[in-house]
């Protein structure tokens, strides 16, 4: 692990969704490396609650979070994992059968589930085939350290820092990361950079050039490119100077200098629509930042969210990236959900229901295994197509969006 964690958490108990999903966005951009967010009530209308406020929390915030659940069978732990979790916690004083734990374990990886345990526990005698503990309720110390170091795990420990120092427990080696609750509303990264003085290894931005590196204006000044680091849409053209580059360093919103105003302006500090850093590059000359942000609301002044909307000139053309293709097939395929059209097959899938777009995939899955059968593909990519719709109608059907699918297929990594 080449850096410690700062993971704030979130008690979803007694506590509105809409809230815990606040939370957890500002947690987010205020720069947690995770979260851990947990509800261990036994009442199951209670725990459905909370899997669907996960799942919006997932929506929301693009940095992973654990969860922590009461779990009585191996069920309870794999809807926690379709929420979009990382992790999932299994408290050890409540679960009800240990075998859940190795199921668990087996099923989705050891490094994918964790045992919250107390200090006052025995836990370096525990044989749970995990390879992360949560531990709670601890008093720093040589005691500590020593039962951390004997039982052979890495250790998350949450605290929430009224009587410990954050220093302290990351200073322990076999110490991953502390959950606390103690800086919400903070500035985390000025306690992850406080950490770093330290000499803890923390996740903060730290330009790999110096700016006096860069190839400025005579007025001290280099373009900046704002782009979306989800779809990759350029969003606007700015200018910083040495100042505004190492506070959008420091802080992760990106803070440029206005010529006209011959000032620094943190972009959304009057309008709200903060651009928060997760990437930043240098060209091959030296001389233009391109950084890849979240875009809150617009970028534009206008009120647009790009503020490159005025086309100029265009030249007809087929557009084949597979990202925009099929996002594009999708929202024509919701488009024809929400507001029919006469003649639409897409409207007759959805007028005849679940049962007739099922029975279609399954047509269609079909003939992919025949065409691929064959020595040419050019059949088999017309199968693929015709499943590929079938499957965006069902998708739309479920109300699934391929955000959802991708978002997967990233925790899967």
């Amino acid at each position: 692990m080449s850096y410690k964690k700062l993971i704030p958490f979130i008690n979803g108990e007694n506590e509105l969704p809409a809230n815990v999903v606040t939370m957890a966005e500002d947690y987010c951009f205020a720069g947690a490396d995770e979260l851990f967010l947990y509800n261990y009530s036994k009442i199951e209308k209670e725990r459905e609650e909370f899997l669907a406020t996960l799942k919006e929390v997932n929506k929301k915030i693009d940095i992973p979070f654990i969860v922590g659940m009461y779990a009585a069978r191996f069920e309870d732990v794999k809807k926690a994992f379709y929420t979009g979790a990382d992790r999932v916690v299994i408290k050890y004083e409540i679960c009800p059968d240990e075998g859940v734990i190795k199921e668990a374990a087996a099923r989705f990886g050891v490094d994918k589930i964790l045992v919250e345990v107390d200090e006052d526990l025995a836990f370096e005698k525990i044989s749970f085939p995990v390879s992360s503990l949560l531990l709670k309720h601890v008093n720093t110390g040589e005691p500590l350290e020593k039962k951390i170091r004997s039982c052979g795990k890495r250790i998350i420990i949450r605290d929430s820092l009224l009587r410990n120092d954050l220093e302290d427990l990351l200073k322990i080696k076999e110490v991953e990361g502390v959950a606390t609750n103690y800086f919400e509303r903070r500035d985390l990264y000025k306690v992850k950079r406080n950490m770093q003085e330290t000499g803890i290894e923390m996740n903060v931005f730290e330009s790999a050039i110096p700016f006096s590196e860069f190839k400025t204006d005579d007025k001290g000044l280099v373009p900046c490119i704002a782009q979306d680091y989800r779809t990759g849409q350029v969003l606007m053209l700015a200018y910083m100077n040495e100042e505004s580059y190492r506070a959008t360093c420091e802080t992760g919103k990106m803070t440029y200098f206005s010529r006209s105003r011959q000032e620094l302006w943190c972009k959304g500090e009057t309008s709200g629509h903060y651009q928060y850093v997760k990437e930043l590059a240098l060209d091959c000359d030296n001389d233009t930042i391109l950084a890849k942000v979240h875009q809150v609301g617009a970028a534009c002044h206008t009120g647009a969210y790009s503020c490159f909307f005025k086309e100029l000139a265009k030249k007809d053309y087929v557009d084949t990236n597979p990202l925009t293709i099929l996002q594009e097939d999708f929202e024509t395929i919701e488009e024809r959900k929400n507001h029919p059209k006469e003649g639409s097959y897409t409207n007759y899938l959805f007028t005849q229901g679940i049962d007739k777009i099922l029975k279609k995939c399954g047509e269609e899955a079909s003939e992919i295994i025949i065409a691929a059968k064959n020595p040419n593909a050019e059949e088999l990519k017309y199968e693929i197509a015709d499943f590929l719709y079938h499957m965006m109608v069902l998708m739309a059907e479920c109300g699934l969006t391929w955000e959802d699918i991708t978002r997967e297929l990233a925790n899967r990594r």
